[in-house]
């Protein structure tokens, strides 16, 4: 009839439905904004991670001198597919940009190592052989000779380069930051990696001196995912360090190996297998 107004067509739902609807809205957001958060804290965690080792490669690059003990394991599948570890001590002594010395001691073999700049001199004294190569340039240098053109790579070296940061990171494809952790009484950020072939770990010392206290390589790509422990204590930098002279007394009646027989600095004996590979 005219002139009457229009009657409400908004469908109403009845109040018990609307309710229930609301309540699954509610859930579904709360879901949603979980998972939200979740991101959010995976890249807070990824993006402190990755502070801390700046820090720590930033600090490093900085001490013109460093020394420190050291203890490492390296566990390997034997022959008979057995896993074992070897366990070793030595010591290092570092002077930027070209001088090295380091020791290694171990139940097969008893290493010394020297570099000042022009000649890298390596020394096994149970077997009483040596051998000398021309090598001028800087640790970094140096390192790059050993495992590209000896393929001799010096474990753990990516702590000694001069911008330990960009040889870690590169092919990193997975970062967690682990919280804290005490490594011999020092209480450290633990952070891993990964990358397609490894997975990596280091303890960090907290404080102003952020120095590696360990650092695990788990190898993916071999049978028996061998790994490699290096343990850091008696950490000393700038005028903490004892002077070193970088040079090498041969004993005599050592036998001088070739340029090209330098020996792996890890010296596994031959009951054990570095083959597997996947």
């Amino acid at each position: 009839m005219t002139g009457q107004p229009k009657k409400d067509r908004t469908t109403r739902l009845p109040r018990g439905l609307f309710t229930e609807r609301a309540k699954r809205w509610a859930f579904v957001l709360a879901v949603a904004m979980t998972g939200a958060a979740s991101i959010s804290v995976a890249r807070a965690d990824e993006a402190q991670a990755k502070s801390l080792l700046r820090a720590m490669s930033d600090y490093l690059a900085a001490q013109k001198a460093i020394s420190f003990d050291y203890d490492s394991n390296l566990e390997i599948v034997s022959t008979d597919q057995q896993k074992v570890g070897l366990a070793s001590s030595g010591t290092l002594t570092l002077n930027r940009p070209d001088r090295l010395h380091a020791t290694r001691t171990g139940g097969f073999a008893n290493v010394e190592m020297a570099f000042d700049g022009k000649t890298l001199t390596l020394l096994g004294k149970n077997a009483n052989l040596y051998a000398q190569v021309e090598a001028p340039g800087t640790i970094d240098q140096l390192v790059d000779v050993l495992r590209d053109k000896y393929h001799r790579p010096v474990p753990a070296a990516d702590l000694l380069m001069s911008d330990p940061y960009k040889e870690l990171m590169p092919l990193v494809t997975g970062v967690k930051d682990l919280g804290s952790g005490v490594i011999q009484g020092i209480e450290c950020d633990h952070l891993a990696f990964r990358t397609k072939e490894v997975d990596w770990q280091i303890w960090i010392a907290q404080g102003t001196r952020p120095y590696p206290c360990r650092y695990v390589i788990t190898s993916k790509k071999v049978t028996g995912w061998p790994q490699y422990t290096l343990d850091i204590r008696g950490w000393k930098a700038g005028t903490e360090v004892a002077f070193d002279g970088f040079k090498l007394e041969i004993p005599p009646g050592a036998k001088k190996l070739m340029p090209g027989e330098v020996p792996d600095l890890d010296e596994i004996p031959s009951v054990f297998s570095a083959k597997g590979a996947k």
